[in-house]
């Protein structure tokens, strides 16, 4: 997601393409969720006929300065990102707007074309951004709480040696902190923490002196080279950590070296054993366990979804995480609308009930799963003696039935033939001297 590299080359093609000229058109979205405090009809008067003067980052946030207040601010979140068309911005999400390309974007949130036709668009896809129009942006929050810059307001040694010298937690989820220092996410930070030699885990008051040294030169290389080459990761270091932070657990590797990955602040952190390690007693103390890397999109849902701008919430994966674990559960208690019979039959087998309701119930359930349960005429499917039994006992009915009377029907033939068939004997002469004759 957007760190302080990102946002800068942000900024800088802001600064390179917009100075000096007016916006003639603004769209602004209706996403109360992005866009933070104002009304879409109320953000695009604000700024239309408004002359761009300046452009400003602190941290991950970017404001844009016109020739009067208020001023368009934005807070980048997850997936924020400022497109010009026709302009290279950054790599990070992609070189340029094509032609080919939809223009604008139907993720974008603010859209300004100004007056020698030039567009601009700012895009968030996971709606975790904020766009606001404050009279100044660094008296207002977010920006007012913000740390120093870790690139514009880099701590002296000794600041930074006494502010770790209180810190009682890990060095990387001080780092995270924003309002300890801006601008440093998660990549940065381990990156940082690597070229450093020390162990995301290490807790920042047990740093020496030599080692806030060394933190401090480890950030400024890190965030100039990143933003020397406008966020393009592509042209990183080869022997940064950064490269090996999307490979699986135990085929990560960095300079010949195996990268392992565990969870800080409840963010994936790479880091190399072999050569950052605990100090003094946290070293006795057992590490945290590796976590398996899940798939891209899960892992950046979670780095995303702790982001340190305060305001993401929870993300769609979670989200699906969650209404699959509450199908599970209605599943597993047997939900559904139409269960299977087998599962029913086995319901009652299982409970064993003594009582005859119970007892008939299973001895349905047992017979309708034998196919024998809708058969009628018993006598003509199984060619046994119970079933001749039966054939007899049905014949009686008739014997009595008034409304046959003096009948020799075909079901009576019938009924005869299939007795005999079952039982292999002639017809009883008995029989014929019935009631129904006489």
């Amino acid at each position: 997601m957007p760190e302080l590299p990102e946002v800068e080359a942000a900024r800088s093609a802001v600064a390179d393409h917009c100075i000096g000229k007016k916006i003639v058109r603004a769209i602004i979205a209706n996403d109360p969720k992005v866009i933070d405090g104002v009304s879409p009809s109320d953000f695009e008067a604000s700024i239309l006929n408004k002359t761009i003067v300046a452009a400003h980052r602190k941290g991950k946030n970017m404001w844009i300065q016109l020739d009067s207040p208020p001023f368009p601010t934005f807070q980048f979140g997850m997936t924020g990102a400022i497109y010009i068309k026709g302009v290279a911005v950054t790599k990070y999400k992609r070189s340029a707007v094509k032609d080919t390309d939809e223009w604008p974007s139907k993720f974008s949130k603010f859209f300004i074309e100004l007056n020698d036709g030039l567009e601009l668009s700012f895009t968030d896809k996971r709606r975790f951004a904020r766009v606001r129009l404050l009279d100044d942006p660094p008296s207002a929050p977010p920006i007012s709480e913000l740390g120093p810059d870790a690139l514009l307001e880099p701590m002296t040694e000794d600041e930074f040696f006494t502010a770790l010298r209180k810190k009682k937690i890990a060095i990387k989820s001080l780092f995270l902190d924003q309002s300890f220092i801006s601008g440093i996410g998660n990549w940065v930070a381990d990156e940082v923490l690597y070229q450093a030699r020390i162990h995301p885990l290490e807790i920042a008051s047990s740093l020496s002196r030599e080692d806030c040294a060394r933190l401090l030169k480890c950030i400024k290389e890190v965030l100039e080279k990143a933003v020397a080459v406008g966020a393009d990761s592509s042209q990183y270091p080869s022997n940064w950590i950064f490269h090996s932070r999307e490979n699986k657990p135990g085929k990560a590797f960095v300079d010949g070296k195996k990268v392992d990955f565990i969870n800080v602040g409840g963010r994936t952190t790479a880091y190399v054993p072999e050569l950052q390690k605990l100090s003094g007693t946290q070293a006795t103390k057992a590490p945290a366990k590796p976590r398996k890397q899940a798939s891209k999109k899960n892992k950046d849902d979670e780095e995303d979804g702790s982001d340190d701008d305060g305001d993401a919430g929870k993300s769609d994966s979670e989200e699906e995480e969650r209404g699959n674990v509450e199908s599970k559960r209605k599943n597993s208690k047997g939900g559904g609308k139409n269960p299977p019979r087998r599962q029913k039959t086995t319901t009652i087998a299982e409970e064993g009930d003594s009582d005859d309701d119970d007892d008939k119930k299973m001895a349905t359930a047992k017979r309708k799963s034998r196919g024998m349960g809708g058969n009628k005429n018993a006598n003509k499917s199984k060619k046994s003696g119970s079933m001749a039994k039966k054939a007899r006992t049905e014949a009686k009915p008739k014997e009595n039935n008034d409304s046959d009377a003096g009948d020799d029907s075909d079901d009576y033939n019938g009924d005869q033939k299939s007795t005999r068939k079952a039982k292999g004997t002639k017809p009883q002469p008995k029989k014929r001297t019935s009631k129904k004759v006489k």
